[in-house]
């Protein structure tokens, strides 16, 4: 009997895009540069494209640009 390999647990490796995502490595969730906070793919809204980063919320978004 084979065993399917599940990626509940594992971060996922993501491209952003303007708009979208792209997932690279499968995952159930990215880390929130800002925070370290653990955020679920169904439940991304922020990232940076140009700093290829994701966001917990849009404050958190606005304290990486300033440099924390």
């Amino acid at each position: 009997m084979a065993m399917l390999m599940s990626n509940r647990g594992r971060e996922a490796r993501v491209h952003y895009m303007a708009g979208t995502f792209r997932v690279l490595s499968p995952g159930d969730y990215v880390t929130c540069a800002a925070t370290g906070r653990s955020i679920p793919l169904d439940e991304l809204k922020y990232w940076s494209v140009a700093r290829q980063e994701a966001y917990a919320t849009p404050e958190a978004s606005v304290e990486a640009v300033r440099g924390k």
